[in-house]
């Protein structure tokens, strides 16, 4: 009864072609040229002088920065509204009591027999008596001359109803300033009123220097802007207090780190916030990644040198014994230490590439692109694919060729001719794809199925073969999380070997 088994039996290489630029199964060992580093000096620069990481950002220097434009931003609009407020109601205080003077001249106002206005009451102000003391009035009207206070002593206020012409008329207060008093600014208050016994348009006017008001405004503003700055500048300090106190967990983080490196512990325990904990979860993952790796390195050393070490003391015992057969002995015992350098090679490479990244891999285009070389290998046999044209596996194209290269030319090699493939098998489980390789050969017996999967086990020596292209894929499949296993085709008959791969 014919027996499957690994092979490591390469066929000779035809001209490239395309449709066959896959990894040929066989061994399982193809090896792959990774690609060389650019050496990187110790400035950052590579060997071309490029810039070979950029500069390092301060993430309380960002945070700072961010602080004290909103904070700038901010209070400078707060400070200039409410500065505009403030100002607008001094200045609307000065109006009113503008307005208040006004209306009193007017109460007091009567038409004396000639015709003209006078006053039958005094105003209260003792400034309008005192010669330039900046509060004055005055009353306009008709061919009349000007009726000023004493305040204003030989001066005349240029009153704007006047000088715009008769048909001007302020039923309301209308305010403005003037400059017409050099050194002195006035804001004035006029109104225009028609008296009791009178046809003529009488002019009130009220004007004050602005002196007074405008040093109300100075004071507010100077307070505004001390008031503003020190609490710009108390805002600011608090915000990197809060920034420094809020970045602390991570300088703890660093500091667990650096304890880690100084004392040998392998995992960071010290309790720190909700928000730091995930990248502590992460550091701990990774530590325990490097771990795995750390000990698969070592393992696969421990079994290399153990490997090698018998094929070594059998040519040193031949050589120094100086045995007739010594030839044979070394052609023997080298090609056996091939076959573990070769297998310890494609477990160190699959534990490389993982390593990388997630990778995504479509399964279909792997299985065509095997099926076609395999096919120039075997040209009578009869290769069929089914499944999922779509489905992704988390592996990396390379180790996928490998294993599937290893099946399938196995199926071709010990079937009876004819190979079907299933990707995706069973649908039910949404994190593994299952892969079926079935042939229809005479199979092999249930007790010796899990063996088949052992380095350097062959159950078929007549043909050629190392007995590690299996073991390959059981390694490399492990390696990325998957299991494979074999069992009997129901519908061929021969032997079924199923691939379960974690879904992209």
């Amino acid at each position: 009864m014919a027996s499957v088994t690994a092979s490591t039996t390469r066929p000779k290489r035809r001209a490239p072609d395309p449709a066959a630029s896959v990894l040929l199964p066989g061994d399982g060992t193809g090896a792959a040229t990774e690609p060389e580093a650019v050496p990187v000096d110790d400035a950052g620069l590579d060997e071309a002088g490029s810039p070979g990481a950029a500069r390092r950002a301060s993430l309380a220097r960002r945070m700072a920065f961010i602080a004290a434009a909103w904070i700038t931003v901010l209070l400078l609009g707060g400070a200039l509204a409410l500065e505009r407020t403030l100002t607008t109601q001094v200045e609307d205080n000065f109006d009113e009591q503008l307005e208040y003077i006004l209306t009193a001249m007017i109460a007091s106002a009567e038409i004396d027999p000639n015709g003209e206005v006078y006053f039958y009451r005094t105003l209260g102000d003792q400034r309008f008596l005192e010669p330039g003391s900046g509060l004055y009035w005055q009353i306009s009207g008709g061919n009349y001359e000007p009726w000023p206070s004493r305040s204003l002593w030989d001066r005349t206020l240029q009153l704007e109803g006047i000088t715009q012409g008769k048909d001007h008329f302020d039923s309301a207060p209308h305010f403005y300033n003037s400059n017409q008093f050099v050194g002195e600014p006035l804001r004035i208050a006029e109104r225009t009123i028609i008296l009791p016994g009178s046809e003529t348009r009488w002019t009130f006017a009220v004007a004050s220097a602005t002196a007074q008001m405008d040093r109300q405004i100075a004071r507010v503003r100077l307070i505004l802007l001390w008031s503003f700055a020190v609490l710009g500048l108390g805002l600011f300090v608090m915000a990197v207090l809060q920034i420094r106190y809020g970045l602390s967990p991570l300088r703890r983080v660093r500091a667990a780190i650096q304890h880690l490196r100084t004392t040998g512990a392998n995992r960071i325990t010290d309790p720190l916030p909700s928000e730091v904990q995930p990248l502590v979860d992460e550091v701990n993952a990774l530590l325990e990644h490097t771990e795995r790796q750390a000990e698969e390195a070592r393992r696969h050393a421990g079994n290399l040198a153990h490997a090698l070490k018998t094929p070594l003391t059998v040519l040193t015992n031949a050589a120094t014994a100086q045995a007739p057969d010594l030839s044979e002995a070394v052609m023997r015992e080298t090609r056996t230490m091939q076959r573990h350098v070769d297998h310890h090679l494609a477990r160190a490479r699959a534990v490389g590439r993982r390593a990388v990244g997630h990778a995504r891999t479509n399964v279909w285009a792997s299985a065509e692109a095997v099926r076609r070389a395999v096919e120039r290998l075997y040209p009578h046999g009869r290769f069929d694919l089914d499944g999922d044209r779509q489905v992704m596996v988390a592996i990396e194209r390379q180790d996928l060729d490998e294993i599937l290269g290893n099946l399938i030319e196995n199926a071709a090699k010990y079937g009876g001719g004819s190979v079907f493939v299933t990707i995706d098998a069973d649908k039910t489980d949404e994190s593994v794809c299952l892969i079926t390789i079935e042939d229809d050969g005479a199979g092999i017996p249930e007790s010796e199925r899990e063996a088949i999967f052992q380095r350097g086990v062959r159950l078929d020596t007549d043909k050629p073969g190392t007995g590690l292209g299996l073991a390959i894929v059981r390694d490399v499949a492990e390696i990325y999380g998957g299991k494979v296993r074999s069992g009997e085709s129901e519908d061929l008959g021969g032997l079924m070997v199923e691939l379960r791969l974690p879904r992209a």
